[in-house]
């Protein structure tokens, strides 16, 4: 009986330890959406300058993932886009050209899709949005449009291409 109790508490301990990390990396992911956000509100609303200080949070946000708490083909996936935003955050904060940011903001919304629908950390529904003129997609933590690549000559330019629920 002892053993059995042991072993009960055993499992119980891991088993907490365990949703304990996994929370702690969705909040840390979730952080990274936020500051994703930011920046895609910026360049949405052609504000160059606060696009260029959105993503130096955006990219600390990208450094502050724990994702060695990640299963191995979620760490393999977030370690090959975390390298492209962090490739392309610094480009996006240095342009003086919002062309130039949002060329360098279509990379970092690559690699930001592909690490939501393979990890599924969000909290909330996400919106895959694709403008066909760009020929470039983005998340939206909104259904309506914001179009970040062509931002007030063509706000409500696009559609949803795909609807992420809450994990």
């Amino acid at each position: 009986m002892k053993k059995i109790m042991i072993m009960v508490a055993i499992i119980a301990i891991a088993s907490t330890k365990l949703t304990f990390a996994q929370s702690k990396t969705d909040a840390a992911f979730n952080q990274l959406l936020t500051a994703y956000y930011d920046v895609k509100n910026a360049l949405a609303t052609d504000k160059i300058d606060v696009a260029k200080e959105k993503v130096k949070t955006l990219s600390a946000k990208v450094d502050a993932i724990p994702h060695q708490d990640l299963p191995a083909a979620q760490h393999t996936i977030w370690m090959e886009q975390s390298k492209m935003i962090k490739a392309r955050a610094p480009e996006l904060a240095a342009s003086k050209d919002i062309k130039a940011q949002r060329k360098s903001f279509e990379a970092i919304s690559s690699a930001m899709i592909k690490t939501v629908r393979n990890i599924k950390f969000n909290s909330a529904t996400v919106y895959v949005q694709h403008c066909p003129m760009a020929k470039a997609s983005w998340l939206n933590e909104k259904e309506n449009i914001e179009n970040p690549y062509y931002g007030s000559m063509m706000f409500d330019c696009g559609d949803v291409a795909e609807t992420i629920k809450s994990k």
